[in-house]
């Protein structure tokens, strides 16, 4: 499982109804199930997300066996669902990764 941090402008978007909207604009199927939000599209056997504070916590199951076109798509979709919800942009998540392992 891997978390997120959120911006405070973006923190209205944990809310599983919120955030499967979001998810809907990525993904395909996304259903609330509890406290959390599950979908799937192209390599993304399924994508579990869900509230941790307030951070985002994000649990996949990936197929490997799809083609580059389709892993790539999936991987686009992907980081443009984590910068709708948690309002950073890939690099500014890197970024922030690199801090909290130096620290």
């Amino acid at each position: 499982m891997q978390r997120y941090p959120v911006r405070t402008s973006h923190r209205g978007n944990l809310v599983p109804t919120a955030l499967a909207t979001v998810c809907q604009g990525h993904f395909d199927g996304a259903k609330v199930e509890g406290d959390s939000v599950q979908c799937h599209w192209g390599a993304i056997e399924r994508l579990t997300a869900r509230a941790d504070g307030k951070e985002l916590a994000v649990e996949l199951v990936m197929n490997p066996k799809v083609d580059a076109a389709t892993a790539q798509e999936t991987i686009r979709r992907y980081n443009a669902f984590l910068e709708a919800a948690t309002g950073f942009s890939s690099k500014e998540r890197a970024k922030r990764l690199r801090k909290s392992a130096g620290a």
